[in-house]
């Protein structure tokens, strides 16, 4: 199998600015924005360069999440063994189930997947690949498909074992920008702590791995310092404007000390973002010029990042692990950490997908905080028993909208009893 191919990105210069406003929507839908009269030199095309040229799609408005849930819907709804108003459970290879997803159609991804290096039999998966080379080949795969699915200002962790997480950042960073590497410590109480209380420290011939790693990555755009979508955006935007660096600056108050172009040309580079404040300001400058129109909200532009110091800020997590319970999935995380990155990288309302679910822990955590899910699992037994999980969370927790259940496809039985299975090679998911 073929390492991922991916083509290089080239942003086309502005040979004489078009008269016609600029439909910022059109930019959103993934519509091309070339024109195609002499008169008017083709422009920068934001469905060319970030998003899939397969179609147009709806607008994505922060109002628009529902209508992504039922497009996500629509699209695995054989597969489905759960389906109410903010939650998805699909049955089967996520995969072969992430190819029929619709582009651009979810906020987050937060998921789990086997690590391969820890061999673990009572994991589905991790003992399924006999090369390390074979399991980047099919995480390619999965990376290439995530960041089709994942909107332009959406987040991506991956969990893994540290002794991947080099080849996995290396391999992730053909589409996506990898912001952190986070370390999570495990601190737990004597006698949950694993083999790191049990083992015979002698006979260590290196640091003992106690800590697992969680990639933490944002989709990436050629064309600019930092490979930032929202940079590209911004550039188009401005520029059909008529506006310079430094005009656009001016009209918004967002001055630098030692460049001209202030803030706009911080923006611009993709070395940060604008707040929601000074994001308003500028839609109201662009527009007012009445060659862009219109201007999205700031909840589909800007990636949300909310912290403060009484949470997790840094790259080390301290959350314990779950503690042994009947009925406990092998590789289950404990949903405060799952809540504590759902909340940090999320709108109320957004979509987070997890492609193999486990126990259902990031669907649990998502709905806890007001946001919908969708859920991924090859394993029948724990399909069902995510499902079952979910649907009890949706009755206990306010929903965002009525519920309705799924009477199309049939819920498997909840059992505890789980059958070994024949492994297919490229196949797996946990």
């Amino acid at each position: 199998m073929n390492a991922l191919q991916v083509s290089p990105v080239r942003v086309g210069r502005v040979l004489e600015r078009p008269k016609t406003p600029l439909d910022l929507t059109m930019l959103l839908r993934g519509r091309s924005t070339h024109f195609e009269t002499p008169a008017r030199s083709k422009c920068f095309s934001f469905r060319a360069h970030f998003l899939d040229s397969r179609g147009p799609e709806e607008i994505h408005t922060v109002n628009s999440r529902e209508q992504d849930l039922k497009r996500l819907k629509a699209a695995i709804e054989p597969d489905l063994v759960l389906s109410i108003a903010n939650a998805l459970v699909a049955r089967g290879d996520s995969l072969l189930l992430l190819r029929k997803l619709p582009p651009h159609s979810v906020s987050l991804i937060l998921t789990d997947p086997p690590y391969h290096a820890t061999k673990k039999r009572n994991i589905y998966g991790d003992t399924a690949f006999a090369e390390d080379q074979h399991y980047l080949e099919w995480m390619a795969q999965f990376a290439a498909e995530w960041r089709r699915v994942l909107r332009p200002n959406g987040s991506f962790f991956c969990f893994c074992d540290s002794s991947m997480s080099g080849r996995l950042d290396v391999l992730f960073s053909k589409n996506f920008n990898v912001l952190s590497h986070i370390v999570w410590t495990k601190p737990n109480d004597p006698g949950f702590d694993g083999w790191k209380g049990k083992m015979k420290k002698e006979a260590l011939r290196q640091w003992y791995p106690h800590s697992e790693r969680i990639l933490f990555a944002e989709p990436a755009a050629e064309g600019n310092l930092f490979r930032s979508p929202f940079a590209l955006f911004l550039r188009n935007a401005r520029q059909h404007a008529g506006l310079s660096m430094h005009q656009l600056t001016a009209k918004i108050g967002a001055h630098g000390k030692v460049n001209h172009g202030g803030a706009v040309s911080n923006w611009e580079d993709g070395r940060n973002t604008p707040s929601r404040d000074q994001y308003e300001k500028m839609r109201k400058a662009l527009m007012a010029t009445g060659k862009v129109d219109p201007m999205p909200p700031y909840e589909d532009v800007i990636r949300p990042f909310v912290m403060d110091a009484s949470k997790e800020f840094t790259d080390v997590w301290t959350f314990p692990s779950v503690r042994p319970y009947k009925g406990k999935h092998p590789a289950e995380k404990p949903v405060a950490m799952l809540q504590h990155a759902i909340e940090a990288t999320t709108f109320p309302g957004d979509i987070v997908l997890d492609c193999f679910g486990g126990g259902g822990s990031t669907a649990l955590a998502a709905l806890k905080l007001k946001r919908r899910t969708v859920v991924m699992e090859i394993e029948p037994t724990w399909a069902a028993e995510i499902a079952s999980r979910v649907e009890d969370a949706s009755e206990t927790d306010a929903p965002l909208v009525s519920t309705t259940q799924n009477t199309s496809a049939q819920k498997p039985p909840r059992t505890n009893q789980r059958k070994s299975r024949q492994l297919a090679f490229f196949s797996v998911g946990r």
